[in-house]
């Protein structure tokens, strides 16, 4: 038996101690009592967190996932590596609004990529379809050939045969059709996401009543907060039961908000990179389907200037929340404790990380405004 302790666990207060079994993995939690003097290698007060988690990725190293191919296959799997090597142990792969032929042919190349997961790649979960069902004023870089409205055969079209493999849909609930796919989504298990939507906080209470889970990056292609039409994002944060996606790059959503709103809602804020294709290459001009996508300091653009997404990994989303507001605890938990818990992981941090080889857990380190991160082992 090893033990580690003076140990800080995101979303659970106070200090512990770690027992660590003869195969270095975690086989108990304790707390510790103010001024107990616990025998172990102290950790001086460090976080022990589980492996980022990350519910809306789609893609890296040059792959777009809605684009992908058998022979990417190997591509996939270094991405995988690269995602490892990142501190995220799974994704929900994110499959923008395209051609139902591509949707499944990647769906087919993620199932072959799943089956072939190894220690040392992140895992991939189910896929997360971030449309059709989109409203077209709010669709941003998703391209309006391929918008549909919501009915049970345009679902059955993309998904069957698939249903156990998608993990998170987003779409709009309030257009015509919405509620029959909502309550489909819901009868299969799958995560429903209010997104790319006009929908108003009555619209949005709707859905939420509805079984609707989660906002897709809350802020953007949406309504935002306003005094006197509060949107979608007020709906969710007073639900409580909401998850709040939010891309914490500073430009997605501006620093100020991004800490509001976790304050508003701090058990609720759920981090996400929105990474595109070029994740993991250098910035400049690169392809997204025929359009050319324009990476600097990370943001990704269309030509025409609209906002595609992020190449940033996720857990520099979880350093630059916690430099910005200063809670080191909920942007640890934001990234890592919070996305697990949507896909049917156990409620608490200590009940995720009990059984885990330590070298997969993160070890968290430094003040809020120079938080790192490295493997625990």
């Amino acid at each position: 038996m090893r033990w580690l302790t003076n140990v800080r666990l995101p979303a659970c207060p106070g200090l512990w101690r770690i027992t660590l079994d003869g195969d270095n993995q975690i086989a108990g939690l304790e707390p510790l009592s103010a001024g107990t003097a616990a025998a172990g290698d102290d950790w001086g007060g460090d976080w022990l967190s589980p492996g980022g988690v990350d519910l809306q990725i789609n893609g890296g190293l040059g792959l777009a996932f809605p684009e992908l191919q058998e022979g990417d296959l190997p591509r996939l799997l270094e991405l995988l590596e690269l995602l490892w090597r990142d501190g995220v142990e799974a994704i929900a792969p994110t499959l923008v609004t395209c051609g139902i032929p591509e949707l499944r042919q990647a769906l087919a190349v993620l199932r072959q990529a799943r089956a072939a997961h190894r220690p040392g790649r992140s895992q991939l979960l189910g896929a997360h379809l971030e449309g059709p069902f989109l409203a077209p004023a709010r669709r941003g870089a998703h391209p309006s050939l391929h918008l549909a409205t919501p009915s049970l055969e345009a679902l059955q079209q993309r998904i069957g045969g698939f249903e156990g493999e998608i993990a998170l849909v987003t779409l709009a609930p309030e257009l015509p059709g919405a509620d029959a796919v909502i309550a489909e989504l819901r009868r299969l298990g799958i995560l429903v996401s209010l997104g790319h939507s006009e929908a108003n906080e009555a619209q949005a209470s709707a859905a939420f009543s509805q079984g609707v889970g989660m906002l897709t990056h809350a802020f953007n292609a949406m309504p935002g907060l306003h005094h006197r039409n509060p949107g979608p994002i007020a709906a969710a944060a007073l639900g409580g039961h909401v998850a709040l996606g939010l891309i914490a790059d500073g430009v997605h959503v501006a620093p100020s908000m991004a800490v509001l709103l976790q304050r508003l809602a701090p058990d609720q804020v759920v981090l996400v990179s929105d990474a595109l294709a070029p994740y993991g290459l250098a910035d400049g001009v690169h392809r997204w389907d025929q359009r050319a996508l324009i990476v600097e300091n990370g943001s990704c653009r269309l030509e025409d200037g609209t906002l595609a997404g992020v190449t940033l990994p996720l857990l520099e989303g979880v350093r630059r929340l916690a430099r910005w507001g200063g809670d080191v605890d909920r942007a640890i938990a934001a990234a890592t404790v919070l996305p697990r818990q949507l896909v049917g992981a156990a409620a608490d941090c200590r009940s995720q990380l009990l059984g885990l080889p330590l070298v997969e857990a993160l070890r968290w380190s430094g003040p809020s405004d120079d938080l790192r991160w490295r493997r625990a082992a």
